[in-house]
């Protein structure tokens, strides 16, 4: 019978594992709590800037050493992209300086740290999917910042994974989904970008893939290994806004737009799908697609 994992080893010896989960008021923080009880013998720390400040280096360290915590899942961000622009101070102390005071902490405490990144690190000018090895090149400050996080982390070498995700959806907090619900609720059409594609992801899948990797890495250290995960499948925000007005039976027309027609701040990129061979390789993982996690996600929010 094969050895088991150090992660089991650690449930079966103490019964409690401690996983501090960082910025969980967003939506991969908030479903990561919902799914927390699929790992009972696991004791979750859920924080938010109330809590915590993950710029604050000796809050931090104080609040590992208190809690004797074991690994930490970043999901704080600063993700409002165009404000971002405006704000690069604030974005880049966020994603850039949380990440690095984070992995600081969890080099020196020899413990596990799961960082979330984005598809935002790409400049969108390949013909293919991403692969992790791809050069990035962001485009604006958002990207530019998370790159900048991806780099703290990885130079800090500690044990740590980057998982980058591309538009994040959820029954919780303000993304796409409930944009296009509560607009198509009031308006008879809507004009939507078509020359923009990437793949829609269910928070919810990522919080699950998230807790099925903690085993594996506590027993296969890594160091700064990148992985990429969204959900199966392409499409443009146009596709996705009609895709949600027919599940949900919203009765709005939506009109495909160039970029060109809507004007923003930051610019993004026009490609961003993100290629998930490494990850569904290295840990069996299977990934639904878009679309069936839609249709789960609109009848979370209508129940």
């Amino acid at each position: 019978m094969a050895e088991k994992s150090y992660f089991w080893k650690i449930f079966n010896d103490t019964m409690q594992t401690n996983i501090l989960v960082t910025g969980a008021g967003g939506q991969l923080g908030s479903e990561l709590r919902k799914l927390a009880h699929t790992l009972p013998e696991a004791r979750f720390f859920f924080t938010d800037v109330p809590e915590m400040d993950i710029t604050d280096e000796k809050g931090v360290r104080e609040f590992v050493v208190a809690h004797r915590i074991d690994t930490i899942v970043n999901c704080a961000a600063y993700t409002n992209v165009d404000k971002a622009e405006s704000n690069e101070a604030t974005a880049r102390k966020i994603n850039a300086r949380g990440p690095e005071v984070l992995a600081q902490t969890a080099a020196d405490k020899d413990i596990l740290l799961i960082h979330v990144s984005t598809d935002y690190v790409f400049d969108g000018t390949a013909h293919r999917p991403y692969r992790e090895e791809d050069p990035v090149a962001p485009l604006g400050v958002y990207g530019k910042t998370k790159r900048e996080g991806e780099e703290a982390v990885i130079a800090s070498g500690c044990r740590s994974v980057i998982l980058r995700t591309a538009w994040l959806y959820s029954a919780y907090g303000n993304n796409f989904v409930k944009t296009m619900l509560r607009l198509g609720a009031e308006w008879e059409e809507l004009r939507v970008i078509f020359d923009q594609v990437g793949t829609p992801t269910y928070a919810e899948d990522l919080a699950a893939a998230v807790l099925t990797l903690l085993p594996r890495l506590q027993e296969e250290p890594q160091q700064g290994e990148i992985y990429h995960f969204t959900n199966e499948g392409v499409c443009s925000w146009y596709d996705f806004a009609t895709t949600i007005m027919e599940l949900s039976g919203t009765d709005c027309r939506v009109i495909p737009i160039e970029t060109k027609d809507y004007p923003t701040a930051a610019e993004r990129p026009a490609y961003s799908v993100l290629n998930k061979g490494k990850i569904k390789a290295r840990f069996g993982l299977t990934i639904p697609h878009w679309e069936k996690s839609l249709k789960r996600c609109l009848s979370a929010l209508q129940e």
